[in-house]
């Protein structure tokens, strides 16, 4: 996709103007933060002129009449003098605005809600926003046609946000460059539970509601939150050295997916050998209906998949994201491969621990195979927003590490992605920040052919 100019409308235009010119707190001459980081794919996402530290949210949903009404409280540092800001927000309707406890003035122009603070923010200064809304969550249909955002399911709904569908239920800075801590606090009927990341820190039921109280302490970019409200039954269990693990069922799917959750232990110990320490407080699983998502998705702490997709290479997949995409975030999403070319990479190093092909044969059935998608483009240049979730990321980036690993063997290439996941841990990284690392990490070896061929090169590389 060809980068594009947002063009502001004449409203915004206006608004902009008002604020750089009524601003006079104590001497700070502020401006407007960015609407949108430039993103290559998603230009519109995200906001530039602070970084958030935490979410607290608080929902309430009623699925019987699909109606939401929440409370966002928003955390950031301003890294620039600012006289106003922009939240990520799709749909619903904003009834209040607050920052540092002081009525703000804010205006909507599509996903862009724009805040205007009483008093200019100073760069440094950490600040408060209060946002308070209400309606029916969207769901967003993708680029590439899949379904996002708010979900609604037979007895609920479920909130999956990749690349940008966390804004249809929440307000924040919706890109993946910008991590934060949450807090999450869902009330829904009695009877139903609600299940989101991290760890269960309370759990009130009272006057025929319940409210449930979810803390993230590590850092997570805002596509991998999640909630899912409806009926499960939930398991919690241990791993390897005790790491919790949390899973959330449909009862109507207990049955089928017991003996793959049954795995996550063994797998989680076959990944923290291969990739290093897990890099979050707990982990596990929420499986639902089939249908109720197109995808699995790997929210962080607990993936997300639909029962129709649940079995042992997607659990393997979707678990390494969490070293892979979710503790070692992509700086964009033209980075994408950084998440899926490892997570495929991971599968396949797995069937070949547990006696199936070698990932050298895979890498040689993939490339004599007559599957041409995956050289329709390289992996670290998705053709555009409908695309970053085609083979060439999955598959051709997953070929990328096969011919690292070719290079500089064994001891060298774990060496490698283990101490990529330790060294950006919690952190977010980009396409030539990993070739800098690799490059720094084997010196002796020269990589320009697989980074000039496999990684960024059009078409079919010649024969290995």
């Amino acid at each position: 996709m060809s980068r594009s100019v947002r063009l502001v409308p004449p409203v915004a235009v206006v608004l902009a103007l008002a604020l750089t010119v009524g601003a006079c707190d104590g001497g700070v001459r502020g401006t407007p933060g960015g609407s949108g980081v430039r993103d290559p794919y998603f230009p519109k996402a995200g906001n530039g002129g602070y970084d958030v530290g935490h979410y607290d949210l608080t929902l309430d949903y009623t699925p019987a009449g699909r109606h939401l009404t929440g409370t966002a409280v928003i955390t950031a540092r301003a890294t620039q003098d600012l006289s106003a800001f922009d939240l990520d927000l799709a749909g619903l309707h904003v009834d209040s605005v607050t920052v540092e406890g002081r009525k703000a003035r804010f205006a909507r122009a599509g996903q862009e809600l724009t805040v205007r603070p009483h008093d200019d923010l100073r760069k440094g200064e950490t600040f408060r926003t209060t946002v308070r809304y209400s309606g029916t969550p969207h769901t967003l249909t993708d680029p590439d046609g899949s379904k996002e955002g708010w979900l609604p399911t037979a007895d609920g709904a479920l909130g999956l946000g990749e690349p940008v569908g966390s804004m249809a239920w929440f307000p924040g800075n919706h890109h993946p460059c910008d991590k934060a801590a949450y807090d999450l606090t869902v009330t829904v009927p009695k009877g139903l539970q609600a299940v989101s990341n991290g760890e269960l820190a309370d759990q009130v039921t009272k006057g025929g509601r319940t409210t449930f109280h979810w803390h993230t302490a590590q850092p997570m970019a805002s596509y991998l939150a999640t909630v899912a409200i409806g009926h499960y039954d939930i398991t919690r269990t241990t791993g390897p050295h005790g790491l919790p693990i949390l899973t959330a069922v449909d009862p109507t799917q207990e049955e089928a997916s017991k003996d793959v959750l049954a795995k996550i232990p063994d797998i989680i110990d076959w990944e923290e050998y291969n990739f290093g320490p897990y890099p979050f407080s707990s982990t596990g699983a929420i499986v639902d209906r089939p249908g109720d998502a197109e995808y699995a998705l790997e929210t962080q702490n607990r993936p997300v998949f639909p029962a129709d997709q649940f079995d042992t290479g997607t659990l393997v997949h979707e678990l390494a994201h969490q070293w892979y995409g979710d503790s070692v975030t992509p700086k964009s999403w033209q980075d994408m491969w950084l998440n899926e070319g490892f997570a495929t990479y991971a599968e396949w190093l797995y069937q070949e621990d547990h006696g199936g092909k070698s990932a050298q044969q895979t890498f040689t059935d993939l490339y004599d195979g007559d599957d041409e998608d995956i050289w329709a483009y390289p992996p670290a240049k998705p053709s555009s927003a409908a695309h970053i979730s085609d083979s060439p990321v999955y598959q051709r980036g997953a070929m990328v590490l096969q011919k690292i690993r070719q290079k500089v063997g064994d001891d060298t290439f774990y060496d490698i992605i283990q101490g990529w996941a330790a060294t950006r841990r919690h952190g977010s990284a980009s396409t030539a920040d990993f070739t800098a690392y690799v490059d720094k990490k084997a010196p002796d070896h020269d990589f320009s052919g697989i980074w000039k061929d496999w990684l960024y090169g059009d078409g079919k590389p010649a024969r290995p």
